[in-house]
């Protein structure tokens, strides 16, 4: 059963702390000639703290075309400044240190834009765009990383909320100024050792993520354009986890959801191996924490999206990728319905990766899963998830069908319909009862909205009953009366 990744949002975007925003602390209280604080009035309130308070903050500036010209200048300015004493002193970096400071203060103050996304085309307009997107090659790597976060934060998805014209613009001028390939290209410069170089790179996976949002096409440009899926790759292969590794295997799944064109280009990196080898860690081994499970998850999501091309099953055949997840099944781990799910991919419409499931002794394994031993686990419990699994070994078996038409592979699946007395031929009529039920309830509940004026065309009638099971009504339908 090939569908959609499951549209699992990837909404968790974690924001790194920025203390430049915070006021500096108060003046330490100097004591009087009794050594007690200074205290000007009777009410006990410290006048010279709090005037101290006052000055610390800094004001509220309103948001408008004057503002961001003010600050546009400014920056351009101090960019010049900088450009300038870098190309008269390039061997004396004290010389130039003072007006890297001031660059690095600019676009700190830019990032109030993000407040503001309203007015990014006006900031488009003023062609500084090729200004802050080509400071991403600047040799200072903590300018770079400014300008990291600057893009983060302008393309944040709670800032570009109901702000979709604005935010287009904005993804248009950064596409048009090579932002795809600067980012990437920076990424290959950061490094795992240093707290602010990590925060970089996940700023970096974070701003393409907030530009595929709000321009899905930038998936297939980014992987046309740059390397992104090579350090991705080169990321996932890691063998110790860390957020990053897991962010980018979310990036990476989200490149290939959608995508025919990269599931190929990474099927042709031998990306079908590494993502295989990344999941195998997990074949005889929970993960320690929320995050790596999420991770896993991601590598899996990523696994399912590869397989949609026919020559990716073709690769996942010859890497053994049906052996491992007969093995991950067999060990009964969390990674467990994660397995069926890739072996569903795998199976449908590919006859070889039927008849190597077969050949492995495959069978076994998944009419377990059919009769209901399913490994039962914390996440296992969930009936969401036991309906899933449910659906996905009946797909699988499914494909058996459909792969297998003669011989002793053939004979072998039929033969596990009529052993232990036909349990499994029992199991079969319980689960087309049970769909034939739910798909029943649905069309009627449906007759009584429309009966209530609430129309609905045939695309919404038919996907509501896949929903409620019409799918694996269908399937067990088939194999009940043509194969058996």
């Amino acid at each position: 059963m090939e569908v959609a990744n499951d549209g699992r949002s990837h909404n968790h975007k974690r924001r790194r702390d920025d203390s430049s925003f915070l006021p500096p602390p108060p003046p330490p209280q100097l004591p009087n000639d009794n050594g007690y604080a200074t205290n000007n009035n009777a009410a006990g309130v410290d006048l010279d703290l709090l005037e101290a308070l006052e000055k610390s903050q800094t004001a509220v500036e309103a948001l408008d075309s004057r503002t961001l010209k003010k600050h546009v200048l400014s920056f351009e300015r101090r960019l010049k400044e900088n450009i300038e004493a870098r190309l008269k002193y390039p061997d004396q970096p004290e010389r130039f240190a003072d007006s890297e400071i001031e660059l690095h203060q600019e676009l700190q103050k830019l990032k109030i834009l993000a407040g503001a996304p309203e007015l990014y085309p006006d900031l488009v307009a003023l062609n500084t765009i090729p200004s802050i997107v080509n400071l991403l090659t600047h040799e200072n790597t903590d300018i770079a990383m400014d300008v990291v976060q600057l893009l983060q934060d302008l393309t944040d998805e709670d800032v570009l909320d109901d702000n979709d014209e604005p935010a287009r613009v904005l993804v248009d001028a950064l596409v048009e100024n090579s932002a795809l390939e600067l980012l990437v290209q920076n990424l290959q410069r950061l490094t795992d050792n240093d707290p602010d170089e990590v925060a970089a790179v996940y700023g970096t996976l974070a701003t393409i993520e907030n530009m595929i949002e709000v321009k899905p096409g930038v998936a297939e440009m980014v992987c046309e354009r740059t390397k992104i899926l090579r350090w991705l790759v080169a990321k996932i292969k890691v063998r110790e986890f860390d957020s990053n590794k897991q962010y980018a295997s979310e990036i990476l799944a989200i490149l290939l959801q959608n995508s025919t064109a990269n599931q190929k280009r990474l099927g042709q990196m031998n990306g079908v191996d590494v993502v295989l080898q990344a999941v195998a860690m997990y074949k005889s081994k929970d993960p320690k924490s929320g995050d790596e499970e999420e991770m896993v998850e991601n590598l899996f999501d990523a696994l399912c999206c590869l397989l949609m091309p026919l020559e990716n099953k073709e690769r996942f055949v010859r890497a053994e990728g049906v052996e491992l997840m007969i093995i991950i099944m067999k060990q009964k781990k969390s990674a467990y319905g994660s397995a069926v799910r890739a072996l569903d991919f795998a199976m449908t419409k590919y006859p070889p990766a039927c008849e190597r499931f077969v050949d492995v002794m495959g069978l076994k394994t998944a009419f377990a899963a059919f009769m209901g031993k399913i490994p039962m686990s914390k996440k296992n419990r969930k009936e969401s998830y036991q309906e899933e699994l449910e659906e996905r070994i009946v797909s699988l078996i499914s494909s058996l069908f459909g792969g297998i038409l003669r011989g002793s592979r053939r004979e072998r699946l039929l033969g596990k319909f009529v052993e232990n007395e036909c349990e499994k031929i029992d199991r079969l009529m319980e689960l087309y009862m049970r769909y034939s039920d739910r798909v029943k309830a649905e069309t009627q509940r449906m007759d009584e909205l429309e009966l209530d004026d609430l129309e609905m065309d045939e695309d919404e009638r038919y996907n509501r009953k896949l929903e409620s099971g019409l799918y694996t009504l269908q399937v067990s339908f088939c194999y009940k009366f043509v194969s058996l």
